[in-house]
């Protein structure tokens, strides 16, 4: 008996480590964390990490630590979309575990406790703070993320008191809007690597989609994330058939009080033969590509 537990020990012991040694490769993995009603997103290619929100808590570690390996404590770029519990509530939890080598969001503010404590983490940490605006561009690891919304004019005209002071600064953290909804400054952009494209959405919805579509930078992708969680003012079918993409992800919590996904969004997909995965449903969702053809698990 003593011997059958010594052995399911050790057996036990090197699974854990054979897990944990996992030498990253080189195709570009996606990774939609299951975080309830949020979004996190880890972007990463042989050991270097793009983190797309945080989600509303702490549970993006534990996603975190399932996708790195446990030496490797720095994550190269960090993208707050926009300022909104259920994409900014983990970061905190992030800055404070992990090296950040460069920490990209808009310069608009938020009146809640969570981002004023974001913000004083990052001063604290002394972080490198980036404004990124349409046609601006993250390069890592052979991955492209470019930036298609906001529009840096767009922008500037709806913060409140962007003076020229302000402009002269450069980048900003926490500057009030003019009563714009946060939502429409969300940082969307389309993740490239190779001839394969993903689009990441924040949660743009049809307030802004016609000017998105003006800065002639939306192109067909393989993938979509699904603006907004799936609510029912996330898409127009004019926008959706600007990005035809063949796969969507939808990330949302269980039965979540705001009824994400819409009924009219799932339509809408299904309308234009789209393959839908859900969070809320299927769980983790990660998308796997070689630069040419994706998988999905």
């Amino acid at each position: 008996m003593k011997n059958w537990i010594l052995k399911t020990l050790a057996l036990a012991t090197v699974a854990v480590w054979a897990a944990a040694l996992v030498v990253p490769d080189e195709r570009l993995h996606v990774v939609f964390c299951d975080v309830g009603q949020g979004d996190a997103i880890l972007v990463y290619r042989r050991s270097v990490q793009m983190l797309v929100d945080g989600g509303p808590d702490e549970k993006v570690l534990d996603c975190l630590a399932r996708h790195m390996p446990f030496y490797d404590q720095r994550i190269e770029v960090v993208v707050a979309t926009h300022p909104q519990a259920d994409h900014i509530g983990g970061l905190t939890g992030v800055v404070g575990r992990y090296s950040i080598g460069n920490f990209v969001s808009g310069p608009e503010a938020n009146s809640t406790a969570g981002f004023e404590g974001l913000q004083r983490q990052i001063t604290s940490r002394k972080l490198r703070v980036s404004n990124l605006y349409a046609g601006d561009e993250i390069r890592m690891g052979g991955i492209v993320f470019k930036i298609v919304w906001p529009e840096k004019r767009w922008a500037m005209a709806h913060l409140q008191n962007f003076g020229e002071g302000n402009r002269r600064r450069g980048v900003i953290l926490g500057v009030k809007t003019d009563g714009t909804d946060l939502n429409s400054f969300g940082i969307s952009g389309i993740v490239s690597y190779g001839t394969f494209d993903l689009m990441l959405t924040a949660d743009v919805d049809q307030m802004v989609e016609p000017e998105e579509m003006e800065t002639g930078l939306l192109r067909p992708v393989e993938v979509l994330k699904v603006p907004h969680h799936g609510s029912k003012t996330g898409m127009t079918p004019e926008w959706l058939e600007k990005v035809s993409p063949r796969l969507s992800v939808i990330s949302a919590g269980k039965k979540n009080r705001y009824g994400h996904p819409n009924e009219e969004a799932i339509n809408l997909l299904r309308d234009q033969e789209i393959k839908i995965l859900r969070t809320d449903v299927d769980g983790e969702v990660e998308i796997i590509s070689d630069g040419k053809t994706y998988s999905y698990r």
